[in-house]
């Protein structure tokens, strides 16, 4: 079950958010509860157990942790009980058919994948329940003594399968005490729709877009089309993951909890660096905080710098899945943040605002064609058909065609990718109370004619995928 569904939004949501209003404070975790084992299990009803056995773990960890770690040494017995089950559960499901694979290709064995299919948001479940224990190690957050809340605070649908990853200390309050405001339940049904329409009017269009000039041949695209369709995907990369991750905020305010931004308008960075400070921001800080931080972070000198941050780019490739490529747009990364540091981080700085933003586009939108392609032989072609040396030319008649059927789309994403909307709110709050109520009518009439329109379109479109569920 996706939220950009029929089921979803007219069915589970509506139903859960009545009962959940409905029943006293004390009853609300399990309402929640139950609603989100319900969501998961919807799609993957064995894997479910999969969840409960590593929340389990963690907790368990915990408990043990706390009453019986009056050393240190036997405090970091339990984290590394914890962190070595999580991981290696996260290991043989994601990773065990790869290292088959790659085995194979170095050694020239033949041995079986095992086929497994990967558990949605793994991933993610996996770095949240990790850095309770990583946090209770360190004494930033207390135990958890109750079982459903923790597996509450593990299995809550808004973010369980695609983020933000919410760290326990953000929730924990929360968790046992929390007021339901009805300003905040109103906003947070704004910001679902915002993510909503983000979803079903943007990021399937310009998937769509994209999927089409990606299976073209490539003698026949031109390096003007290659370069389209990857501009289009990282469109729909971008308003799909940060779409999600606005509907998982806006329920959060709906059920009284406050979950972390994950996006601030990245496509309008002005460097690398500046990119990966907006653009899924709470798995950023998570390899800042318990990877490139206790490696030493930046303390020890330029090679041990370059040698942390080779590390948490590795991983950071490697977490997004299971394939070489994601590997190489990791480590693409870690080296272009390298340079920036230290050669020419600088002299871009004192660039017109427009050439950065220039360059770290043209950075951005080649590291997605890396991103996107977990065949390397398909990503090469690719790669090729953009500089036109894959038989093709440098400019095509299809590009013309794709820019004026998907115009509309085309130009309403890469207006909404720049804070263009929160400007114009800005404008309008200021012409005083006239300018505010304009604002709030037009907004309420623009928001139930969106609305209709994105119904109409989820039930005619086949196209609706998640991409972040994958990972």
């Amino acid at each position: 079950m996706v939220f950009s569904s029929i089921p979803f939004l007219f069915f589970f949501l509506p139903f859960c958010l009545i009962l959940y209003y409905a029943v006293p404070y004390s009853w609300k975790n399990g309402v929640l509860l139950v609603f989100s084992l319900i969501f998961y299990a919807w799609g993957e009803p064995v894997y479910i157990l999969l969840m409960l056995f590593a929340s389990g773990v963690d907790f368990c960890n915990g408990r043990l942790m706390t009453r019986f770690g009056t050393t240190q040494g036997r405090r970091r017995f339990f984290l590394c009980c914890s962190v070595v089950i999580n991981l290696s559960v996260l290991a043989f499901f994601k990773y065990a058919d790869f290292l088959i694979m790659t085995f194979n290709s170095v050694f020239r064995t033949s041995f079986a994948p095992l086929g497994l299919g990967l558990p949605v948001g793994i991933s993610f479940f996996t770095f949240q329940t990790m850095s309770y224990s990583i946090d209770l190690y360190r004494r930033k957050v207390p135990v958890e003594k109750n079982y459903f809340t923790y597996l509450t605070y593990v299995s809550m649908f808004p973010q369980l399968v695609a983020g933000p990853i919410v760290r326990f200390a953000t929730v924990n309050e929360e968790l046992h005490s929390r007021k339901i405001k009805k300003e905040e339940a109103e906003k947070g049904i704004l910001r679902f729709m915002q993510g909503l329409f983000k979803k079903a009017l943007i990021a399937n269009q310009v998937g769509a877009m994209w999927e089409e000039i990606r299976l073209l041949p490539a003698v026949q695209v031109s390096a003007a089309t290659a370069w389209l369709g990857a501009a289009a995907f990282t469109l729909q990369l971008y308003f799909d993951f940060s779409a999600y991750s606005d509907m998982a905020i806006g329920m959060g305010w709906m059920l009284g909890f406050h979950f972390p931004e994950n996006f601030r308008y990245p496509l309008s960075s002005v460097s690398v660096t500046d990119f990966w400070r907006r653009w899924h921001i709470s798995l950023s800080t998570w390899f800042r905080d318990y990877v490139y931080i206790p490696l030493g972070g930046n303390r020890k000198g330029v090679a041990r710098h370059l040698r942390n941050m080779l590390i948490v780019w590795f991983l950071t490739g490697l977490w997004h899945g299971a394939a070489w490529n994601f590997v190489l747009w990791g480590l693409y990364y870690g080296l272009l943040l390298a340079l920036e540091k230290y050669v020419w981080g600088r002299r871009l700085e004192s660039l017109p605002a427009i050439v950065q933003h220039a360059y770290t586009l043209l950075i951005v939108v080649f590291g997605f064609v890396i991103f996107v392609f977990d065949d390397m032989g398909a990503l090469g072609l690719y790669l090729r058909s953009m500089a036109a040396c894959a038989g093709n030319s440098w400019w095509g008649e299809e590009f013309l065609w794709y820019v004026s059927n998907y115009g509309a789309v085309l130009f309403a994403a890469v207006l909404l990718a720049f804070p263009v909307y929160p400007w114009m709110k800005r404008k309008m709050s200021s012409l005083g109370s006239v300018g505010g109520a304009a604002l709030r009518a037009v907004s309420l009439a623009g928001y139930v004619l969106l609305f209709l329109l994105t119904t109409a379109f989820l039930v005619n479109d086949t196209y609706n995928p998640f991409l972040y569920f994958r990972f």
